[in-house]
């Protein structure tokens, strides 16, 4: 199985997650500005919440893919205020016409002092765990 692991991220929370489970997967993590250039079978896509949507980058980067090279998109991420983006990703993942699967991992993270720490050990593990399941 072919894996890919693409973070977007402005506090790093998000990368260390992507680092989580890219190590997991065994693959490295990539912030997108790397395109995914080669077929995989699943491209784990790290996000979060900025100003109650996903980032106008990661709306790019996603439909920038081409659905011949992405089997299905596994969603992730970390927020301090809202919870998942995982509408939000799917939303412009079907305009791509690229599956997600429905399982998603996401913690709390901090910002601005809110969800002090996070993610913490304990996540960054759980996050390596989910990655772990999907793979098989």
């Amino acid at each position: 199985m072919k894996i890919a692991v693409r973070y977007y991220t402005k506090t790093g929370n998000t990368k260390r997650l992507a680092e989580a489970v890219a190590r997991a997967a065994g693959v490295e993590a990539l912030p997108i500005s790397t395109p995914v250039s080669e077929p995989v079978d699943l491209l784990f896509l790290g996000n979060s919440y900025y100003a109650f949507s996903i980032d106008p980058e990661v709306r790019a980067f996603i439909r920038g893919l081409k659905k011949e090279n992405v089997g299905k998109i596994v969603n992730f991420g970390s927020a301090a205020m809202l919870n998942s983006t995982y509408k939000k990703v799917k939303a412009e993942a079907d305009k791509a016409g690229i599956p997600m699967d429905e399982r998603e991992f996401h913690c709390k993270g901090e910002f601005k002092g809110i969800h002090k720490g996070k993610p913490d050990e304990a996540d960054l593990k759980a996050a390596a765990e989910f990655a772990r399941k999907i793979i098989g």
